[in-house]
């Protein structure tokens, strides 16, 4: 089995290379005020895949801390239980009705 996801890996590294490989040719960016740039396209893509990932890592980290902190205040109001203090879940599952499709 690790040989398929090794495998699989290499088809999309190899892919993605010769996709880099085929998109060599000068793309311009056109920024504000009449300045413009030229680069290769698989950079331009690149560069914006890159700031993509970044933006949304960024925007999540607020979240992240929030909920962060909401878990730390819950574990410290949150009295500790030893082996003895905790009790066995029984649960009983009642049929009303025979199983559907042969399930």
């Amino acid at each position: 089995m690790r040989i398929f996801v090794w495998l699989a890996r290499a088809l999309v590294f190899f892919a993605l290379f010769a996709f880099a490989l085929n998109n060599q040719q000068d793309a311009s960016i056109h920024w504000f005020f009449g300045h413009s740039s030229r680069a290769p396209m698989v950079f331009i893509v690149l560069a914006a895949f890159g700031l993509g990932c970044a933006f949304g890592v960024f925007a999540m980290v607020p979240s992240w801390w929030q909920q962060r902190r909401v878990a730390a205040r819950r574990r410290a109001d949150e009295p500790e239980l030893d082996s003895t203090q905790l009790q066995p879940v029984v649960t009983e599952v009642r049929v009303d009705h025979p199983p559907r499709d042969g399930l």
